[in-house]
């Protein structure tokens, strides 16, 4: 009787299970992905495709023209003040990035190896990101009373007798663009790597110093090798968040200053979009290069 019952409830199960018409499997896998490709394909996918229609239209003050115009590429490509500004981003996203993966490395660290309750790295971890909680705008601007003229660093290296006259160059310079995009670019690199380090066995510590190793050693053969995964995400978000930024660069440069990002922003403003859409499709190739390059040196899916 029990067998019987048994077999009842097998061949019950079965057709509870068995779906109403059948499907390949590889025919459910696409049909599972078809939300997230619709969703992508709409919000990501739909607007990069019409910022490169657009990039080949014509245009002149009074509108936009339809047409197939590679008029915006020859002018973008072929001026030396564009090629200047792609070299002015290129070199604050290459300071911002060592800068960010050598703070961000070792707050990690500190956080990872050096704290050892977990309550207490995660609140510490969160008091990081308690800056976050206001807008980008605000964190920025808030070092202008700080670096200014009459700011508070002037006055206070004036008041120690250590300087004679306030010092120019701490705001509205590239000094003042680096500091705030390291301040507000930074986290984005210490949250990868600390979720790198905190996978990483203790054992392998233990036994590389049971071979003779030196803490430094342990450090540059074991800890870095194994945070590279992270350092490469950081790389991303902060690579590809410097070379979008347009908004630090003209306040905290006063003006001085250009990035590629400005540049737009300043073509949209004057109404030039397919000039303006050239090199928004210019930039994207750019960045994915550098994310290519990244992702050259570290495989993050073999690594993870």
């Amino acid at each position: 009787m029990a067998t019987i019952a048994s077999a009842e409830t097998n061949e019950t199960t079965e057709r509870v299970r068995s779906p109403g018409f059948p499907l390949a499997p590889w025919a459910a896998s696409y049909l599972q992905a078809t939300p997230l490709i619709l969703i992508l394909g709409f919000f990501f996918i739909l607007p990069i495709l019409m910022i490169a229609v657009v990039s080949f239209w014509d245009y002149d003050f009074a509108g936009l023209y339809p047409d197939f115009l590679t008029m915006n590429y020859a002018e973008t490509l072929g001026s030396w003040v564009t090629w200047k500004t792609y070299l002015n981003t290129l070199k604050f996203t290459v300071i911002v990035w060592a800068l960010t993966v050598f703070i961000g490395f070792w707050v990690a660290y500190f956080l990872a190896f050096h704290i050892r309750r977990t309550s207490t790295q995660m609140i510490l971890f969160l008091v990081c990101t308690v800056p976050f909680m206001t807008s980008n705008i605000i964190r920025m601007i808030s070092w202008i009373p700080v670096l200014g003229r009459n700011g508070l660093v002037n006055s206070a290296l004036i008041e120690m007798g250590i300087i004679p006259r306030p010092i120019e160059w701490l705001l509205y310079s590239d000094f003042a663009v680096v500091l705030a995009m390291v301040h507000l670019y930074t986290l984005f690199m210490v949250t990868p790597i600390f979720n790198t380090l905190m996978r990483i066995d203790r054992s392998l510590f233990e036994a590389a110093r049971d071979a003779g190793a030196s803490g430094w050693q342990i450090l540059w053969n074991v800890v870095i090798p194994l945070a590279k995964p992270g350092i490469a995400i950081g790389s991303i978000f902060v690579v590809t968040l410097v070379m979008a930024d347009f908004s630090t660069v003209q306040v905290m440069s006063g003006g001085q200053s250009a990035s590629v990002a400005l540049m737009m922003k300043n073509q949209m403003s004057l109404l030039q979009y397919p000039a303006a859409a050239a090199n928004a499709v210019v930039l994207l190739i750019v960045v994915l290069m550098m994310v290519a390059a990244i992702l050259r040196v570290v495989d993050i899916r073999k690594e993870l």
